[in-house]
């Protein structure tokens, strides 16, 4: 139900925007309403992903990657005029990775193989928070998956939904959904393929 209405509350401030309205004042109390699903979003990313930059010396928490992330959409949003709210979560979930990116190379101090995990989520084996050419290999190849593809790997693989929260939200089926992340983990393995050579394809049987 809380999910429902956020959604419903993030879409009008989108409509909003994309009519004549102030655009400071929509885009701050569009942030306010979705502060706590981007925050649940920037926690998950947080410690699925890149573990390390939650404990020494980073210590990074929630907070403060979802302040982080607010000033980014604060700026983006000047220009960009997302029009559903796939299109906002997708723009958010994309400020995210790259605050993390750019505090992952900040702190990686040598290469690490990176392992081409399940989840296909970029994360260096070694130190869980640094990229090598292979963890930017791998953000390349989601970056240039088909859009329908892109959004449903965003969702489900790097956001946390479940199926039915990402078809609610990209307003088709959860079959839809799951032909379309089975989809973008087919194409990852065929770009990325060579990274895990002696394994069989994500999800196939």
């Amino acid at each position: 139900m809380h999910q429902e209405r956020t959604t419903a509350a993030v879409q009008r401030y989108l409509d909003e925007l994309a009519a004549d309205a102030p655009a400071d004042p929509v885009v701050r109390a569009l942030l306010d309403r979705a502060v706590c699903r981007l925050h649940q979003l920037c926690a998950t990313l947080l410690h699925r992903s890149y573990p390390r930059l939650a404990r020494p010396p980073a210590n990074l928490q929630a907070d403060e990657m979802l302040g982080a992330v607010v000033e980014r959409l604060l700026k983006a949003l000047r220009e960009a005029r997302p029009r559903t709210v796939r299109q906002f979560f997708a723009l958010a979930c994309q400020h995210m990775r790259w605050e993390l990116n750019d505090m992952a190379r900040r702190l990686d101090e040598q290469p690490a193989a990176v392992e081409l995990r399940d989840g296909l989520v970029p994360a260096p084996a070694g130190s869980d928070s640094g990229l090598t050419p292979d963890g930017i290999r791998m953000l390349e190849a989601i970056d240039n998956l088909p859009e329908s593809e892109r959004e449903a790997f965003d969702l489900v693989r790097i956001q946390g939904m479940t199926q039915a929260e990402a078809a609610q939200v990209l307003g088709v089926s959860v079959m839809t959904v799951n032909r379309r992340l089975n989809r973008s983990l087919h194409l990852l393995t065929e770009t990325l393929g060579d990274l895990r050579p002696d394994e069989s394809v994500p999800g196939s049987n």
